[in-house]
């Protein structure tokens, strides 16, 4: 089976091609002969950003590489809908501080916000990633751990770890930084339970989420199991007994009171506390290879802890893979989910293909951090974009590079949809700002950039097109919209001297024998240098530089009353040459 690396030296792979390679092998070490399985988590607990998507796209890039040489691969997207609702997310839509009253309560049990049409929160933020998922071409599993929960799937795995809590206590108590002496090996005393309670509250949502506890440490001792309150379905609750032998446990709910005694053996209504959930997967999904976020690297944390718990409790192996680093928009600091107002995939994929999307995480190192644009840059970025498919077309890429956009274009199941005349994405947005999305307008324009051969379709120009017209109409303020001036401006034209109204008249003999884009940026260009007695060909000076700003001032002024605007060939285009004529008093 053909694979992205095929076409570099031995010496020379990308990162994709490398962490392959070692999953692989590590796999056939573990577990010869059966599906290679990767991992990823994800928490439904608010708006999934672009920084999640990381979490997603580093092991589905190795997993489709793995694809690609022939072998059967496992991605797992564990849905952590059984997690707390921790917080009221700031800026979501019909959601408003009523909605702490559900705090503390797993995900799948609070309400969707207002106006949805999904049956629970987590189902209602779940919709959106997975549909942008389905458009990236990304292929997995998915697991509900609600399901996984509610169903006993986890009921050997409980029990082993409430067999074994004295074990566990003791490796969380190597990072524990504020201990109380006299509750050392036998949990937390009820106020510093309360301390926890308070911080989990405040904690940000999203797997393995600083803040949460690791434990019920009430008198009874350590237990790494948190039930959900049978009155009031909260995790505020506290173990206050458990007997190994009949399973029977004791809790108490700080929140409403209520008091209950279940077996363990037969109770579906509550979890394991992150430190020890996410390890426990580990070995009882077999995974190799799962990535994490730089917030896991510190000593204490999730995986660092996790990595002791999967071995010394669990019997398993931790799995192999990187630290990734964060995801900015346009100089955003680090994203949070719970907060509401941050860009989700769902949200980049209205103003740029999936295709492109998918190369901002292939083309970067995991441990490397990267901007996605939604401002100016973003058109910057289409120019990268373009500038790498026609050196992949004439053989000059380099092979990372060549490989990083073989795995944006496609994956082993085959190619996604592209734009097939991809115009350039600033040209695009500049004509449907011109023309206010009018589609025959749009198309007479976008006809006349290549005279010898002319665009007969938009379908010919989608999705690009599309997406070009979200970004002007979602991301540009409207005082930066372009809007054509309807009659001359007089006075203006009236106060040019001699130069001025010759450089006008010269641009308007021009347009019609160079009424393309090309054309017309080569007749802007070199108006100044006729002007200035200079050759169409001459190479540019300071001094005719300083001219060629001038006069385009001079022409954004007179087209849409301002000194600067879309690119003149693009504008001129748009605007038209009748129109342009007028405006410009011939």
């Amino acid at each position: 089976m053909q694979t992205v690396a095929q076409s570099q030296s031995s010496t020379e792979t990308d990162w994709v091609s490398r962490f392959a390679d070692d999953v692989i092998a590590e796999s056939e070490r573990r577990a010869p002969g059966k599906p290679v399985v990767v991992a990823s988590g994800l928490s439904p607990s608010g708006p999934i950003h672009l920084g999640n998507l990381r979490e997603v796209m580093t092991p589905h890039l190795v997993a489709d590489e793995i694809r690609r040489r022939g072998y059967t691969v496992r991605h797992l997207i564990s849905w952590d809908d059984y997690d707390r609702y921790r917080k009221v997310p700031n800026g979501v839509p019909g959601v408003d501080e009523s909605w702490a009253e559900h705090i503390g309560k797993p995900l799948t049990s609070v309400p969707a916000p207002a106006g949805s049409t999904y049956p629970n929160w987590a189902e209602h933020f779940k919709a959106a990633m997975t549909a942008a998922l389905d458009e990236l071409g990304v292929e997995y599993d998915s697991i509900s751990q609600t399901e996984q929960y509610t169903v006993g799937a986890y009921r050997e795995q409980i029990l082993h770890a409430m067999k074994h809590r004295a074990d566990i206590d003791a490796v969380l108590d190597r990072y524990r930084t504020k201990k109380d002496p006299a509750a050392a090996g036998k949990g937390k005393k009820p106020q510093q339970q309360k301390k926890v309670d308070e911080a989990e509250l405040e904690a940000e949502a999203g797997s393995g989420a600083a803040g949460e506890d690791d434990g019920s440490g009430g008198s009874a001792g350590y237990f790494p199991y948190k039930p959900y309150c049978g009155n009031c379905e909260k995790d505020l609750t506290t173990v206050t007994s458990y007997d190994d032998d009949s399973t029977e446990l004791n809790y108490t709910c700080t929140s409403c009171g209520f008091a209950e005694t279940v077996r363990l053996s037969e109770f579906n209504r509550g979890k394991l506390v992150w430190k020890v959930d996410w390890p426990m997967r580990w070995a009882y999904e077999g995974v190799i290879f799962e990535p994490s976020g730089v917030d896991h690297s510190s000593p204490g944390s999730s995986f660092v802890v996790g990595g002791q718990i999967v071995r010394e409790i669990f019997d398993g192996v931790q799995p192999i893979g990187p630290m990734y680093a964060f995801v900015g928009i346009s100089g955003m600091a680090k994203m949070s989910s719970s907060k509401g107002g941050v860009p989700t995939p769902a949200d980049a994929l209205k103003i740029m293909e999936a295709p492109l999307l998918r190369w901002l995480y292939a083309r970067r190192k995991p441990n490397q951090s990267f901007k996605i644009a939604f401002d100016q840059e973003i058109q910057r970025l289409y120019d990268e974009w373009d500038s790498l498919a026609r050196k992949v077309a004439d053989g000059s890429v380099l092979s990372a590079d060549a490989a990083a956009y073989a795995r944006a274009i496609g994956t082993a199941a085959g190619e996604l949809p592209r734009t097939p005349r991809p115009l350039p994405y600033r040209t695009l947005a500049s004509v449907v700002d011109i023309t206010a999305g009018h589609d025959e307008q749009t198309l007479r324009i976008l006809s006349e950039l290549d005279p010898e051969n002319p665009l007969t379709s938009l379908d010919e120009a989608r999705p690009r097109l599309d997406r070009a017209e979200n970004w002007i109409t979602s991301q540009v303020p409207a005082e930066a919209r372009t809007i054509v001036r309807g009659e001359p401006d007089k006075e203006l034209l009236g106060s040019l001297d001699e130069q001025g109204r010759e450089s006008l008249r010269l641009l308007v003999e021009g347009l019609d024998s160079h009424w393309s884009l090309d054309g017309l940026t080569t007749l802007v260009y070199g108006v100044p240098k006729t002007l200035a007695g200079l050759e169409p060909d001459a190479k540019p000076t300071p001094e005719l530089k300083a001219a060629q700003r001038s006069f385009f001032a001079l022409l954004y002024r007179l087209l849409v009353s301002r000194d600067t605007g879309p690119r003149l060939p693009t504008l001129l285009l748009a605007v038209g040459a009748d129109r342009v004529r007028r405006l410009l008093g011939a």
